[in-house]
């Protein structure tokens, strides 16, 4: 009977696969009450004070990439930045684990274990996948099913979806490949690899109440983000220095704006400043209410944030920003800062 390609791909594919597990210190329940109201009883937990313990509040998966322990996952796995994370290697091997940058443009995150001779997957090249070519997913299904493997094609590439995390923020994603393979609750971070045994993608989100329908980030976004840790040990990121929402028809229609796209520099609540004192936007001499419509050329959608369009900056650059205040159109240039 002849074997699978697959077989041979996850003998070499699953000893790199780990387990992420997220932990926090908080307050020690010591038992529980319940409270009368009106027809029911609500339970209430009794928390005892000044003692608190370590608890696993999530999880995820995620792929060693160097045999000197460094890991890609997903940002949205690792992003409280108040929790504690681990890497299950194997099911007698733990290590703590360090974040050494967090993307949440592209939902790409960095890990560190400390050791050597780790098993590694190698990475590929994203710009040249191919519609319908096969791949296998690979994750830690539900956080508790290690080395899960499901099979697929790539059904789909460029594709634009706003996730939405546990915490409810929702994350605009953008050139993602679909696939049909499947990507379950706790796949999260995950390779997304081709026959020939390189990483394509990560796994990053599913469609709900569909078929068969997830999708990966880009490899090609996260060796953009390798190679920042490998020069400086963490990710720079241009920074402008505005707080803002981004314009679409429904808010312009309600606050009666006369564009539909575009930046407007906002305070998000009062005592916040909307521009960050000698940043670059102060120095540009950007105000509160001003539209951001362009940068270089570049419209600025729900679809291509100002976070995105910034991302392709360097630090020290200058750009050029076509702004609307009070009306008219002017046009302000700005040296991007780094941000911290």
């Amino acid at each position: 009977m002849e074997k699978s390609p697959i077989v041979e791909l996850a003998k070499r594919i699953c000893p790199a696969v780990i387990t992420i597990v997220v932990s926090k210190d908080l307050p020690k329940i010591e038992g529980y009450y319940f409270l009368p109201f009106g027809d029911k009883n609500f339970v209430v937990p009794q928390i005892q004070k000044g003692k608190s313990e370590k608890k696993k509040i999530g999880g995820g998966s995620g792929f060693i990439i160097s045999d000197n322990g460094y890991i890609l996952t997903c940002q949205h796995v690792v992003s409280d930045k108040e929790a504690e994370y681990s890497v299950v290697l194997e099911p007698t091997k733990t290590y703590p684990a360090k974040v050494i940058s967090r993307d949440p443009i592209n939902d790409v995150a960095i890990l560190k274990i400390k050791g050597d001779s780790f098993p590694y997957l190698e990475l590929g090249d994203s710009e040249k996948i191919k519609l319908g070519e096969s791949v296998i997913a690979v994750g830690n299904a539900l956080g508790e099913f290690q080395d899960t493997i499901s099979a697929g094609i790539v059904s789909g590439l460029s594709r634009f979806i706003t996730a939405y995390q546990t915490q409810g923020q929702a994350a605009r994603l953008k050139g993602l490949i679909q696939t049909d393979a499947a990507i379950n609750p706790g796949n999260s971070g995950g390779p997304l690899i081709n026959m020939e045994g390189r990483v394509i993608g990560i796994n990053t989100a599913m469609v709900l109440g569909a078929q068969n329908i997830g999708f990966a980030i880009p490899i090609n976004y996260a060796k953009k983000d390798l190679e920042q840790v490998k020069k400086y040990g963490e990710m720079k990121m241009p920074f402008l220095g505005i707080r803002y929402i981004i314009l679409n028809e429904g808010i312009s229609k309600v606050h009666k704006l006369p564009v539909t796209y575009g930046a407007m520099i906002i305070r998000e609540r009062l005592g916040e400043t909307p521009i960050i004192k000698g940043s670059a936007a102060d120095k540009a001499g950007l105000k509160e209410y001003d539209i951001i419509l362009e940068i270089n050329g570049e419209k600025i959608t729900a679809e291509n944030s100002l976070d995105r369009i910034l991302s392709g900056h360097k630090i020290g650059e200058e750009i050029k920003m076509n702004v609307l205040r009070q009306g008219k159109k002017i046009v302000l240039t700005a040296r991007l800062g780094e941000k911290k």
